[in-house]
């Protein structure tokens, strides 16, 4: 059972998510909050897998709530899925660099947002593509051209820095196979070993590093 935590100042909009979630037999909601000072006292009393986090929140944003909960060990916490507007959340990226897990638009249709929260939990999919990637295009603070390979990336093989691309890119372990001949087992694979060479928690951090690093540029993505 994934236990899931949603934070959000409109009531109506959290009555609607726990209605979305608690249809599935697999999703519990176990508490909910309507700032982040309340979503983060709220995580520690009831520990849920998941949290959903507005941005936009009064007092403690979503941003400073996600900073609190995993601050200092962030494996040690729930997944982080950020709603967003985009339009109007420039903040977003903050939350990525606070530890958020992955993006989900508030105008996604259900079935999206109980896949995204399967999803986030796994660390198998990156959520959104192609909202995380203009975020951070948009955002991200890169390095001056003709930069070298960041030395983070150095400990990576050809086929991984390949992957890695793709990933950035926004596709699945699906579509990756697809586009390199793989099978969806290998490519999998493969992000394990990236993640763990790299340090990262998920996906969400590998997309990050590769724009933040400069490596998308020299990659041609």
């Amino acid at each position: 059972m994934i236990r899931v935590l949603i934070a959000d100042d409109q009531a109506l909009v959290r009555g609607g998510l726990r209605m979305i979630l608690e249809a599935q037999p697999d999703i519990e909601v176990v508490g909910e909050a309507a700032d982040g000072a309340d979503a983060v006292a709220a995580a520690r009393e009831h520990a849920p897998d998941v949290v959903l986090m507005d941005v936009r929140m009064p007092g403690a944003d979503g941003i400073e709530a996600t900073r609190r909960l995993l601050h200092g060990n962030p494996d040690a916490g729930p997944r982080v899925l950020v709603l967003t507007t985009f339009d109007t959340d420039e903040a977003v990226y903050d939350a990525v660099r606070a530890g958020a897990s992955g993006f989900m638009l508030k105008s996604a249709p259900p079935e999206q947002l109980v896949e995204g929260v399967r999803t986030v939990l796994r660390g198998d999919a990156l959520l959104a593509p192609e909202v995380t990637r203009r975020l951070l295009e948009r955002f991200t603070e890169r390095p001056p051209p003709g930069q070298r390979l960041p030395p983070a990336l150095t400990t990576l093989t050809p086929r991984e820095l390949e992957v890695l691309r793709h990933v950035a890119d926004g596709r699945s372990n699906a579509e990756i196979a697809a586009a390199l001949v793989l099978t969806e087992a290998t490519v999998k694979t493969h992000v394990t070993h990236i993640l763990t060479k790299l340090r990262l928690r998920d996906r969400v951090q590998a997309v990050a590093l590769a724009y933040r690093s400069g490596f998308m540029d020299a990659a041609g993505g």
